[in-house]
């Protein structure tokens, strides 16, 4: 399993309509998606105009070909993209180890 990792900073007028938006965007649009295993939201507690999305895929390439390959990619963006004050740090990392 893959995990995605976005780090997302949002203009912070916009945050209330963007913790709607983002969640909409997953469960609409990421949730049908190739290899698509679950997610979560996180969201800054000391910046909360921060954001962190994870999203777990059965493989790297059912996110950065498949998704990211598709429309539903671009019915993404056009779901969060609005409030974005840049373009989100995305990085994928494999599990080394974990807790019971």
């Amino acid at each position: 399993m893959i995990l995605e990792l976005a780090d997302i900073r949002v203009q912070p007028e916009k945050q209330e309509e963007f913790d709607a938006a983002i969640q909409r965007g997953v469960e609409q649009v990421i949730a049908k998606a190739k290899g698509f295993c679950g997610y979560k939201i996180n969201k800054g507690i000391e910046s909360p105009g921060r954001y962190l999305l994870m999203i777990f895929w059965e493989t790297l390439e059912n996110h950065t070909v498949d998704f990211r390959g598709s429309p539903a990619f671009q019915e993404w963006r056009a779901i969060v993209g609005p409030y974005f004050l840049a373009p989100p740090a995305v990085e994928h990392f494999t599990l080394l180890a974990k807790s019971s």
